[in-house]
């Protein structure tokens, strides 16, 4: 097996951003990925408090299907977030002070219009992501299973639709399923398989026209008699991976 892409999202809902090679650590997902988020006014998120809360607290492509074409750009180095809308508004928003967080939160907010909810606000805590599930973990999908998927449906499906972290080949279709508790070793990292993804409405949003134009869900549940796409895994031994490195599923 081999690793073909790797993506981070920085801001959950938002522009994934393809990488080389990426360094994890034990217990953590990757490095800056859904480490921003705009909370609607109505979110049960409490900064002081930062426990997690299911997606439709944010911006999320779930209920958000426009958010698909904005365009994100984050600098790590400079903690930098810059921001392009279709209609040539942008903003350039320093994440490091509360005035680059109310900046980065405004223009979010007037470009989703009717769909903001409240006063949104966007946040980044140290230490916390938010992702749609409570661990912390990577996720992965086997491109044969997405090709399966497309062959059922005669059309494509952007690989993207699905925002996993890691995109491998060399495994059958739906392998992936059976590795529920087994441990992978991708690059010099190792990782624990904790469950299937099971997927949401934002799987419908293209990518690319930021349209719903596929009903993916139905889709899945028509064709094989499940909504999963992919695998949530933890990392148990911190490492180094890259596009191209090879994959193992590890004996028992």
């Amino acid at each position: 097996m081999r690793i073909e892409h790797l993506y981070r999202y920085p801001v959950k809902g938002l522009t994934p951003e393809a990488l080389d090679t990426v360094a994890v650590e034990t217990g953590e997902m990757l490095p800056w990925d859904r480490a921003f988020a705009l909370a609607q006014g109505d979110s049960r998120f409490d900064p002081e408090q930062p426990d997690w809360v299911p997606k439709t607290n944010f911006l999320c492509l779930m209920a958000n299907a426009r958010a698909a074409a904005l365009c994100a750009r984050f600098d790590p180095a400079r903690r930098i977030l810059v921001l392009h809308a279709p209609d040539g508004a942008a903003i350039e928003a320093d994440l490091r002070t509360a005035e680059g967080l109310d900046r980065a939160a405004a223009f979010l907010t007037a470009f989703l219009g009717p769909e903001a909810r409240g006063q949104p606000r966007f946040h980044h805590i140290p230490g916390h992501a938010f992702s749609d599930v409570k661990q912390k973990v990577l996720s992965l999908i086997n491109e044969a299973s997405l090709r399966a998927l497309e062959a059922r449906v005669g059309a494509p499906r952007h690989r993207l639709r699905f925002r996993a972290n890691v995109y491998f080949s060399g495994a059958p279709a739906w392998s992936e399923f059976d590795w529920i508790g087994r441990s992978l070793q991708l690059g010099s990292a190792r990782l624990r398989v904790v469950k299937r993804i099971v997927r949401c409405k934002a799987t419908e949003v293209n990518p690319q026209t930021a349209e719903r134009d596929a009903e993916t869900v139905a889709e899945l549940r028509r064709e094989f008699g499940h909504t999963d796409m992919g695998i949530y895994a933890e990392v148990t031994d911190g490492g180094r991976l890259a596009v191209g490195d090879g994959m193992e599923l590890l004996p028992e």
